[in-house]
């Protein structure tokens, strides 16, 4: 694929409000010497996508052959599974070369990522699903890559399927013949380049890019969508004061690198280290985060999906958690109404109830109940979003928003 130049990085620079792109001596300064691959070059990774599997998926879009294929993958769901049969042989021959863990994956590391991921699995749920998923949504790119795709017109198939991703990421087998996540990683790195190939084709799309020749999902996006994500939460159990060992961090640290490189990511961008990984985030996903009118849309369907269920709190009460998770400048981006008697209440007890949880207290505070069951109503909404996380399929989409 053709690389963005000069013009056409600060036109979008300047279009979406980026300050780490608007400036051609700031458009990329992060060294690899930070990232496992210890280089020590400099790469923009908003123009580097994902050449190993874009014009392979654009094939099988222009030859009509996705429906297919996404049929043949219904059956394959296991790490461990054979490729399925029906597969055009381009594909198949691109899969045998993808479908395994990068030569340097440690299974010892990754092993005790899923027995952190088991410890941590309550704080997570509610990480990953009010805190990174609301989040996305004050992320311009990802916001307005996600409104204009196929799965922005039906978020709740969406979100099942985002937190499909996560779930099998966070399985205690996830990386074992047993598990899902190579497969689900593959199945997501070809619905990416899908939606490389579908999305310059939509006018409304080009519209808020402002910039017709540019490709969405780049390295750089996907590092972004992976700070809010493994940084976020790491950053969170910190500030909260929760035990994690050096080994713990380091494992937890393994297990994202390792999904990284299966989306396509260059080791040269794969931080080696949460103070570079902390370092990157701050470089490139904090300067980026704004308000657009696809994310404050997107953002209330999220937050309605919450309140479709009894928490055992009021929607005032959820609201104001992610405004206490993400900060207020982010909820007053979205527009979230506020609940001042809630707030009190969130930043009173909810340290309480994590000491408490941690051992880090022997006092069991009043409000313990409210946030147990929040948080235990929230880990069953999402693992039980219509069945289980673990059989939503990930279908590659054929075209974008309908009616786009």
């Amino acid at each position: 694929m053709q690389n963005l130049s000069r013009r056409r990085v600060l036109t979008l620079g300047a279009a979406l409000g980026l300050a780490s792109v608007a400036d051609p001596a700031k458009a990329w300064a992060w060294s690899s010497a930070g990232s496992i691959a210890a280089t020590g070059t400099v790469t923009d990774p908003w123009s580097v996508w994902d050449d190993a599997t874009d014009p392979l998926v654009a094939s099988l879009l222009d030859s009509g052959q996705i429906p297919a294929v996404n049929t043949a993958f219904d059956s394959w769901v296991n790490n461990g599974d054979a490729l399925p049969a029906g597969l055009p042989a381009n594909l198949v021959a691109y899969l045998q070369q993808v479908n395994t863990l990068p030569s340097w994956a440690d299974r010892t590391k990754l092993s005790r990522a899923a027995a952190f991921n088991k410890r941590m699995s309550l704080y997570l749920f509610l990480l990953y699903g009010l805190g990174s998923g609301i989040m996305s949504t004050v992320i311009p790119r990802e916001a307005r890559n996600v409104y204009h795709s196929a799965g922005g017109a039906d978020m709740q198939s969406r979100a099942a399927k985002t937190f499909t991703y996560g779930y099998d990421l966070s399985a205690a087998d996830a990386f074992l013949p047993t598990g899902h996540f190579v497969v689900t990683s593959n199945k997501t790195r070809l619905t990416h380049a899908a939606v490389r190939h579908l999305l310059p084709q939509s006018p409304a799309w080009r519209a808020v890019t402002n910039d017709q020749d540019f490709i969405p999902i780049s390295n750089g996006d996907i590092l972004v969508t992976f700070h809010s994500l493994g940084t976020f939460v790491y950053g969170k159990l910190k500030s909260w004061g929760i035990r994690i060992s050096a080994v713990e961090e380091d494992a937890f640290l393994h297990m994202w690198q390792v999904a990284l490189h299966l989306l396509g990511v260059r080791d040269d961008f794969i931080p080696a280290s949460w103070a570079a990984a902390k370092q990157q985030s701050a470089y490139v996903l904090t300067p980026i985060m704004a308000a657009t009118p696809e994310g404050i849309d997107l953002a209330d369907v999220l937050l309605g999906l919450t309140s479709s269920v009894d928490l055992g709190v009021t929607r005032g009460f959820q609201r104001e958690f992610a405004r206490y998770l993400l900060g207020d400048q982010v909820g007053d981006w979205l527009r979230l109404p506020r609940d001042l008697a809630s707030r009190t209440l969130i930043e009173v007890g909810w340290p309480a109830y994590v000491a408490f949880r941690e051992g880090l207290s022997p006092i069991i505070p009043t409000t313990f109940s409210i946030f147990d069951q929040f948080i235990r109503g929230l880990a069953m909404l999402f693992l039980n979003n219509g069945t289980s996380p673990s059989y939503t399929p990930i279908t590659i989409p054929t075209g974008n928003r309908p009616g786009e």
